[in-house]
């Protein structure tokens, strides 16, 4: 068995396949798109007046409101934030692997099907010349069995078969660009819940050392208020 002519026999099938698989590669790379577009677009959210409404809570003491208030907000810093705070009786070290894991989480969703759109952007030009190298095959045999036909009926062939290379690169660009700007929000939202982060564990550290200074200041007027002539008495 020549294996030579078993792949030749495939070309018979010619670009024609590989321009409907584009075609169909094209139309799941668009609804990605409108997904993901769509998805981010709902969890937007100003990292500003969040880190202003976690201040708010820490100085009010009003933790749990905080957290009611926030449950539906979809953001990954929102829900970043409420399973910190959620664990904050635990400490400054459990709130911050309470984060942590969420911010996982929350990534992994954010990302979803990216790589799909960086994929086609990278292949989706080299799928289209094989349907032009398969079309370039197909019209040289036509061309073989038929020397009569003359180079004009080959052109059209070619022509047909560079069609599939275009069809790539179509498909390829408005994946590329996408994955670009989707990574992009995705980076912008992970700075935010990090900002985010950063703001509790420093509300966390401030409130502690606040208490530490309180029980400093009863040290000092339990100091004072114990005078040498009151030992003396003792």
């Amino acid at each position: 068995m020549n294996i030579t002519e078993q792949f030749l026999r495939l070309t018979n099938l010619g670009a024609e396949w590989v321009l409907w698989l584009l075609v169909a590669l094209s139309v799941f790379s668009v609804s990605i798109m409108v997904e993901r577009a769509i998805f981010l677009y709902k969890r937007r959210i100003d990292g500003e007046s969040l880190a202003r409404a976690i201040r708010a809570a820490f100085d009010r003491g009003a933790i749990d409101d905080f957290i009611k208030q926030h449950t539906d907000n979809p953001s990954m810093a929102a829900q970043v934030a409420i399973a910190g705070l959620a664990d904050i009786d635990g400490g400054v070290d459990a709130v911050s692997e309470a984060m942590n894991s969420e911010k996982s989480r929350q990534r992994l969703r954010y990302e979803q099907n990216l790589v799909v759109l960086g994929t086609l952007g990278n292949n989706a030009p080299f799928i289209g010349l094989a349907g032009t190298v398969l079309g370039i095959i197909n019209s040289f045999k036509k061309l073989r069995a038929n020397p009569q036909g003359g180079m004009e009926a080959v052109m059209g062939n070619l022509s047909e078969a560079l069609i599939a290379t275009l069809v790539g690169l179509l498909v390829a660009l408005p994946a590329v660009i996408a994955f670009n700007w989707l990574s992009k929000r995705v980076r912008a939202a992970t700075s935010i819940t990090d900002a985010t982060a950063h703001t509790i564990l420093a509300a966390i550290h401030s409130g502690d050392n606040d208490r530490g200074d309180l029980s400093n200041q009863k040290r000092t007027v339990t100091s004072i208020a114990t005078t040498p002539a009151d030992k003396d008495k003792d």
